[in-house]
């Protein structure tokens, strides 16, 4: 396969792979968070990850941003993609709130999204949303409650929502929306690699406080390592890499719609590690909401 194939076999594949290591998300909170806090968690989370990319940049002589105006747009999209939805995913979870809830709620994003180009694209002459991504966009909301519905209805003893990890998991989920269509909108193509070093600098900044704080320590163990290592190589080397590759070559839309295809990709894969119940209706979600996100990403005819 010459080197023109193999890069466009990738580009296809993107989408598939980072919807992969993002649903790895909630395995790594069921294996890290009852060892640690989670600002202390995510602080140094961050600073592995900075130690991973600072000697790949150097070495590949990869650029960086050329002006401050850009890494001040990079800055912004690191505390609201990493910062705030990070921190609040993690908080959530920490306070109780089940993985099911906490995906649906994050699971709003594409429509969020959706709404916000529909009001901002209005009378500008660019295409919105269009009906078949709005159709998708339901479709793909509807599959995503038969997955997670058995677990919102059964929960368990630790399932619990309080007003605190309601608040924490809206704010996750208006941050990465936020963080989405800003990172669209201001910031200019730059290597992946110096680009997340900076998103991920400016996260650190606002949650070294916020660890300061904290009172529980970080209880080493085979767990917390295990989550430790794949949160910095998977998915924040990994993932975010990948969706601010996706977000600068794709439509706003389109991309969070992937969004929708996490939490039945989580349920697949609890049912494997932890042999969580698969049902029907897990199945027939999973098949709509991959449908719906199919109807959305799918190209508009000319």
């Amino acid at each position: 396969m010459s080197g023109g194939r193999v890069s466009d076999a990738w580009v296809r594949a993107t989408p598939a792979v980072f919807v992969l290591i993002w649903s790895t998300g909630f395995i790594v909170a069921r294996y890290g968070m009852p060892h640690s806090p989670p600002f202390s968690f995510l602080v140094v989370r961050y600073v592995l990850s900075i130690a991973c990319f600072l000697p790949w940049i150097f070495w590949a002589k990869v650029p960086w941003p050329q002006n401050r105006m850009q890494w001040l747009h990079l800055s912004v999209t690191g505390m609201l993609m990493h910062g705030g939805y990070l921190g609040g995913v993690w908080v959530a979870v920490k306070a109780g709130m089940g993985s099911g809830l906490s995906s649906l709620i994050v699971g709003f994003q594409p429509v969020l999204t959706a709404i916000w180009l529909s009001y901002s694209l209005r009378g500008s002459g660019q295409p919105g949303v269009s009906r078949r991504q709005w159709l998708g966009l339901l479709l793909g909301f509807v599959g995503l409650l038969m997955v997670v519905w058995r677990k919102l209805t059964l929960g368990s003893p630790m399932d619990h929502v309080t007003s605190l990890n309601m608040a924490f998991a809206v704010g996750a989920l208006f941050s990465i929306t936020i963080g989405t269509l800003y990172q669209k909108r201001f910031v200019q193509p730059c290597d992946v690699r110096s680009a997340n070093t900076v998103q991920i600098m400016a996260a650190l900044a606002i949650t070294v406080p916020l660890a300061l704080a904290e009172t529980e320590l970080m209880q080493w163990n085979p767990e917390l390592v295990g989550a430790m290592a794949w949160s910095v190589l998977g998915l924040t080397v990994g993932g975010s890499s990948l969706l601010y590759v996706l977000i600068q070559r794709g439509a706003a839309a389109s991309v969070t719609s992937l969004m929708y295809l996490v939490p039945p990709t989580t349920a697949i894969m609890a049912w494997v590690l932890f042999g969580e119940t698969i049902t029907a209706a897990t199945l027939i979600g999973t098949a709509l909401t991959a449908l719906g996100v199919s109807l959305v990403v799918r190209p508009s005819r000319s």
